[in-house]
């Protein structure tokens, strides 16, 4: 399975024109990809920087074969009807078995610029690893009170869905909305946290599960997360993916856009890579390739 990751900032480039085809240029660019995960995808805001349009229509246009999900973590109305939406959006190839939208936390932290922000989880099947569960999201930038909170929810999400799948609910041929669904440990947890290597959320999001955490009947259902990189790079440090070419929000490059996988898919990360060279977005591409 190959994935890549990126913050797309609208698709607008650093010489401030929106191109959608240059963020599908760019992906296909790194590699083949089974799944592609974007943040900042935007439908309306015409008064934003290069007017971005419809931009999940026009993924589903440039993406033939896939099935794409958008998940609005923004979802605006006014008189006229729905105005305008914001959010992350995942785009495969591969079979779907389940799809999720998550809100996440959004506490109050007064005087500080601040949006929703949610989490998209997309269980794909691939033929040699099975049932996985994508789950892709973009954390506060300008809260630490919400990102906290935020990466707890996500550490969260993913310890109820391991538990499900070893647990599972009742199974159900309904055909009603109760009908079977496809519950996995194997998970691929990606994005733009907002936050590097040494900050406290990062080792939130892999805090190992204490046995009592977990369900009595249950005691192994925790798969805890882990960071891709070092386990295809060892010690090496991250590449960066934020502040290359722009400096506008910090005087240094840093590692912000993360891959996270579950113990389980772990032994199957054979690559780790960022496009280091592209100027389409603020943020820099990030590919995983587990087999």
């Amino acid at each position: 399975m190959l994935v890549v990751t990126w913050n797309t900032q609208w698709c607008c480039g650093l010489d401030g024109q929106v191109s959608v085809q240059r963020i599908v240029d760019g992906a296909r660019a790194m590699g083949d990809f089974d799944v592609l995960c974007l943040q900042e995808i935007a439908s309306g805001y015409a008064d934003m920087p290069g007017t971005p349009g419809d931009q999940p229509a026009e993924l589903q246009s440039l993406l033939p074969g896939f099935q794409l999900f958008f998940g609005a973590a923004v979802d605006e109305f006014d008189s006229q009807g729905r105005r305008q939406r914001f959010g992350n959006l995942i785009a495969t190839r591969l079979p779907v078995l389940q799809v999720q939208h998550h809100a996440l936390p959004w506490p109050a932290d007064a005087g500080v610029r601040s949006m929703p922000r949610m989490c998209t989880a997309v269980t794909v099947q691939d033929p040699s690893l099975g049932a996985v569960r994508l789950m892709t999201t973009h954390l506060e930038y300008y809260s630490r009170v919400q990102r906290m909170a935020q990466a707890w929810a996500l550490r969260e999400l993913h310890a109820e869905a391991c538990a499900r799948a070893a647990a599972p609910p009742l199974d159900d041929d309904s055909r009603s909305p109760f009908q079977r669904k496809t519950h996995t440990p194997h998970a691929i947890l990606c994005g733009d946290f907002n936050l590097g290597p040494t900050e406290p959320e990062y080792l939130v999001l892999q805090r190992p599960f204490p046995v009592e955490d977990a369900p009595s009947s249950t005691p192994a259902a925790h798969q805890r997360l882990h960071d891709a990189w070092p386990l295809a790079h060892g010690q090496a440090p991250h590449a960066p993916t934020f502040r290359l070419f722009d400096r506008q929000y910090g005087p240094a490059p840093i590692a912000c856009d993360f891959v996270f996988v579950s113990d389980t898919l772990a032994a199957h990360v054979r690559r780790v890579e960022v496009d280091e060279q592209t100027r389409a977005s603020d943020h820099q591409p990030v590919l995983v390739e587990l087999r």
